[in-house]
C-alpha cells in the first residue's frame, strides 16, 4: 500500500473521531469546538486533494481495512470519480460550517446546543465520505445510514413543529429506502457470494439476465429515492425548506448527489449496457419537466429552489442513461457544478430570510437597493444554474446535449429538447424570483433593519411570517412588537417583531450581512465561478474519469489484481 493510499480512510475517520471528541467535551469550550470542526474539515479537504492527484496520476488508491483483503475485509477505493466528489464535498461542507458558525445556530440557544449540531454535522460528513469511498455494497449501505442518522438530527434541530413533521416524513422515506437497500444487498450476496464491487462484474455477468435485472432495479430504486428523481421526489420540497439554512444547503447540495453517485457507480461498474438505460432517460426527462414546472408555480424562494433541485437531477440521469463516454463525463461535470451552485443558492436564501424575515416572494422586494452584496450573491449562481453562457452551468448542459446529439437516438433528441426547455424555464423561474425579491420596490410586508425575528412553535411555514402578522403589517397595524410601526425608507416598515424560525432564536435583522455568513457564501460563489475558468482542465479530468468508469478494468485490477 503506497503512502497516499494510506490516507484513503482519513475522510471518514477524522470527522468521526472529531465528533466523538466533541461529544466528550459537551457544551464547554465553544471556541475550541468550532476550531476542531473547521480544522478537521480543512484536513479532509487537503487529504481529498492529495487523493485526487494520486488517483489521476497513478490510478485508483485502495486501502484494505485491517489488512483483510476482500471479500472478508472492508475495502475503500479512491478513483478519479470518488476523489473528485470528495474534493467538491469537503470544500462545500467547510464553507457551510463557516456559514453556520456565523449564523450562530448553536451558540446562544438551549434548543440547538453546540454539542449537538457540530457532532451531527461531522457524522454527516463522514457518511458522505464513506459513501464515495465504499468499495463494497454493504459499506455503501453503512454510509447511507450514517447520513440518515445525522441528517434527521440536523433537520429537526430547534424542535419546531414544522421541522418535526418534515423530519418524520424524511425519516420514513429514508428508512423505507434503507430497507429496500438492505434487501438488495442480501439478494446480491445470495446470488453471487460477495458484495465487493470489484468482484461483482464477472459474477453478475454469469447470472441469468432476469436475476441480474431484479437486482439492478432494486438498487436503482434505492438510489432514485436518495437522488429525489421523479416520481420518487414528492418528499423533498416539503422536507428540505423547513430546516435551518446551512442544513438545507448541505442537504440539497450533497445528499441528493450521493444517490446520483451511487447510480453512476453501479451502472458503469456492475450493469453496463442494459435496457435500463432507456428507462433512466425517460425518468430524466420526466424529472426535468415536472420539477421545473413545479418551480415555476412556487411563490416561496426555498420551495422554488427545492423544485429546481428535483428538476436538475434529470440532467445527471440524462448522462447516466446515455452511458457513453461524453454522457458520463457530462454527468460528472454537472454533478460537481450543481453541488456548488445549489448549495450557494440555499445559503443565499438563508441570508434573504435573515435580512427580510421571510422567503415568501410576495412579501419581498427592494433587496437590490437594501443589500447590493446579497443581490450579487444571488444573481451569479442563479445565472449559473440557469445555464447562461459562458458559466459552468451552460458548459455542463452543452456537454450533455452534445452527447445526446452524438447518440442520435429519438429519445436522446427528445431529452436534448427537454433539457433546453428546462434551462429556459429555470431562467424564467429564477428571473421571477429576482424581480420579486430584489428588483421591484420594497413591499409593506418587508422587515426593516432592526426588526426582531421571533420563532414560534405554531409557525408551520419555516421562515415565513404568519398570515396575521403579514396582514397587520400591510394595514400598518401592530400585532405586538417593538414600538410603533411607521413607514421607513424605501417604503419599509420600521423595526417590529414578526414570527420566523431560526432554530428557536430571536434574531434582529441588520442592514449589513454577518461577515462570516457573507464570506462563506462569497467563497462558494467564487468556487462556482472557478468551474468556468477551469472548465478545460475539469472537463479533461471528467473525461478521464468517464473512461476509467466505462473501462471497469482499472477499478477491478486495483482492488483484486489482474
Amino acid at each position: 500500500m503506497s503512502g497516499v493510499a494510506s490516507l484513503v480512510p482519513l475522510p471518514v475517520i477524522l470527522p468521526l473521531c472529531a465528533a466523538g471528541l466533541k461529544l466528550a467535551i459537551g457544551a464547554r469550550l465553544e471556541r475550541v469546538q468550532r476550531f476542531i470542526s473547521a480544522a478537521v474539515l480543512l484536513a479532509v479537504l487537503i487529504v481529498s486533494l492529495l487523493l485526487l492527484i494520486a488517483a489521476d496520476r497513478h490510478g485508483p488508491q485502495v486501502m484494505f481495512a485491517g489488512g483483510w483483503a476482500p471479500p472478508v475485509g472492508i475495502v475503500l477505493v479512491a478513483d478519479r470519480l470518488s476523489a473528485l466528489m470528495l474534493v467538491i464535498s469537503s470544500s462545500v461542507t467547510l464553507c457551510v460550517l463557516v456559514y453556520s458558525v456565523g449564523q450562530g445556530m448553536a451558540d446562544n440557544d438551549d434548543t440547538t446546543p453546540l454539542s449537538v449540531f457540530h457532532p451531527s454535522y461531522l457524522v454527516l460528513v463522514a457518511g458522505v465520505s464513506d459513501t464515495f469511498l465504499a468499495g463494497d455494497l454493504f459499506n455503501l449501505y453503512v454510509g447511507f445510514e450514517l447520513m440518515l442518522t445525522a441528517s434527521y438530527v440536523l433537520m429537526t434541530i430547534g424542535g419546531t413543529l414544522a421541522r418535526i413533521r418534515a423530519g418524520a416524513t424524511y425519516a420514513i422515506v429514508s428508512l423505507l429506502s434503507s430497507m429496500l437497500f438492505l434487501a438488495a444487498v442480501a439478494m446480491v450476496y445470495a446470488a453471487t457470494g460477495t458484495v465487493t464491487m470489484a468482484q461483482l462484474p464477472a459474477r453478475l455477468d454469469a447470472l441469468p439476465s432476469s436475476v441480474a435485472m431484479v437486482i439492478q432495479v432494486a438498487l436503482l430504486g434505492v438510489f432514485a429515492i436518495k437522488a429525489a428523481v421523479f416520481p420518487l421526489a414528492a418528499w423533498l420540497p416539503d422536507s428540505y425548506p423547513t430546516a435551518p439554512a446551512p442544513v438545507t444547503a448541505v442537504f440539497a447540495g450533497l445528499l441528493t448527489k450521493v444517490g446520483v453517485y451511487a447510480a453512476l457507480r453501479t451502472q458503469t461498474l456492475l450493469f453496463p449496457g442494459t435496457g435500463i438505460d432507456t428507462v433512466l432517460m425517460v425518468v430524466a426527462l420526466l424529472s426535468l419537466l415536472v420539477g421545473i414546472l413545479g418551480a415555476v408555480a412556487q411563490t416561496d424562494l426555498k420551495r422554488l429552489l427545492s423544485f429546481t433541485l428535483v428538476s436538475h437531477m434529470g440532467y445527471m440521469f440524462f448522462g447516466i442513461g446515455l452511458a457513453s463516454p461524453d454522457g458520463i463525463s457530462g454527468a460528472v461535470f454537472y454533478v460537481a457544478h450543481h453541488i456548488t451552485v445549489q448549495t450557494t443558492l440555499f445559503l443565499v436564501a438563508g441570508l434573504v430570510e435573515r435580512r427580510s424575515g421571510t422567503t415568501d416572494l410576495q412579501s419581498l422586494g427592494g433587496l437590490v437597493r437594501l443589500s447590493p452584496l446579497l443581490a450579487v450573491l444571488f444573481l451569479v449562481p442563479a445565472l449559473n444554474l440557469a445555464g447562461i453562457p459562458p458559466l459552468s452551468g451552460f458548459l455542463g448542459k452543452f456537454g450533455l446535449m452534445r452527447a445526446g446529439v452524438d447518440d442520435g437516438g429519438v429519445l436522446a433528441y427528445v431529452l436534448v429538447a427537454g433539457s433546453t426547455v428546462t434551462s429556459l424555464l429555470t431562467l424564467y423561474a429564477l428571473a421571477k424570483a429576482w424581480n420579486l425579491a430584489f428588483w421591484r420596490a420594497a413591499t409593506p410586508e418587508m422587515c426593516a433593519a432592526g426588526t426582531v425575528l421571533e420563532s414560534t412553535e405554531e409557525d408551520a411555514s419555516d421562515g415565513v411570517p404568519d398570515a396575521a402578522a403579514r396582514g397587520a403589517a400591510a394595514r400598518g397595524t401592530p400585532t405586538g412588537g417593538v414600538g410603533d410601526w411607521p413607514v421607513g425608507g424605501f417604503g419599509l416598515l420600521a423595526p417590529r417583531r414578526v414570527t420566523a424560525t431560526f432554530g428557536g432564536q430571536e434574531i434582529t435583522t441588520t442592514s449589513s450581512l454577518p461577515v462570516s455568513m457573507a464570506g462563506a457564501t462569497t467563497a462558494l460563489v467564487l468556487f462556482g465561478l472557478a468551474f468556468t475558468v477551469l472548465a478545460g482542465p475539469l472537463f479533461a479530468l471528467t473525461d478521464r474519469a468517464a473512461g476509467e468508469l466505462l473501462a471497469r478494468t482499472p477499478y477491478v485490477e486495483a482492488v483484486i489484481g489482474g
